[in-house]
């Protein structure tokens, strides 16, 4: 199951509440290979990345990521290589491929096109 946490302040009540991650699921790799078309990266700065872009209102969880690494590179979208650290741990990156570009030009296509479609269907006019 994918675990990623929209945390948004409930006008009403004050309180955090979070959305459940059915509003993302099927997003997950389309924004990993979204941060992987500026450059390579590794997990944790990947994951990092998310949460600053999102002011901290988007958390993915540990097990989500990587299992979403192995199925995009499973499915050949990303290739994974040891880095080469001189200091602190060893980490693993990865690259997308020009599948995995593709993929997610798709992907950001067919998401601009629900997006609209959804902003039609529930605008109170």
């Amino acid at each position: 199951m994918i675990t990623i946490y929209n945390r948004i302040h409930d006008t009403f009540g004050g309180e955090m509440m979070s959305i459940a991650s059915d509003m993302i699921r099927g997003h997950t790799d389309t924004i990993i290979l979204a941060h992987l078309m500026r450059n390579d990266s590794y997990g944790y700065e990947i994951n990092k990345a998310i949460q600053t872009s999102t002011e901290g209102k988007y958390e993915l969880k540990e097990a989500t990521l990587y299992t979403a690494f192995r199925r995009l590179e499973q499915a050949g979208y990303i290739v994974s290589y040891w880095g080469d650290e001189t200091t602190g741990a060893r980490r693993r990156y990865y690259s997308i491929t020009d599948l995995g570009r593709a993929f997610y030009e798709k992907n950001r296509a067919e998401w601009d096109e629900i997006r609209n479609m959804i902003d039609r269907l529930i605008e109170a006019d």
